[in-house]
């Protein structure tokens, strides 16, 4: 379902500022990075939004878009079949919605992505550490042809 998650994903989440974490994550680890980075942005920007502070709001909605397309580039579309599919649509789509809460000014809309994305980061938590090292081992594998 995930590609190498490694370059582009990494890239995405050093644009937004966290670079302490990531330089030993493996590309499951990766991938959890991003999703806990997306909720603390969507978070932050319904508290800025309730403190009237709409210039980090924007901010924070800015990151945590482009986290999700980080999320949507390390998709494997090949290897990940209609999963894959349904994810990149569900990411597009909740980049739109926090796009359309920041015109808006929209907690709801904030809260509806983060009610999206909670499954998932927990779906993702409970992958089996053997189906981690497998799909590890198939990352180095693939990166050494």
């Amino acid at each position: 379902m995930y590609g190498v998650a490694g370059n582009t994903a990494l890239k995405q989440y050093q644009h937004v500022g966290n670079t302490g974490r990531i330089e030993d994550a493996d590309g499951h680890r990766l991938v959890t990075l991003l999703f806990e980075g997306a909720l603390e942005r969507i978070n932050g920007a319904r508290a800025a939004l309730l403190a009237g502070n709409l210039a980090r709001k924007g901010e924070l909605i800015g990151k945590a878009v482009t986290i999700l397309g980080g999320l949507r580039e390390t998709l494997d579309m090949d290897a990940g079949g209609e999963l894959a599919g349904n994810l990149d649509y569900l990411y597009g789509y909740m980049q739109r919605r926090l796009l359309e809460a920041h015109v808006r000014n929209d907690g709801e809309m904030m809260s509806e992505v983060t009610d999206l994305l909670r499954p998932l980061v927990e779906a993702w938590g409970a992958v089996p550490q053997e189906v981690r090292r497998s799909y590890q081992s198939s990352e180095v594998e693939g990166s050494s042809k």
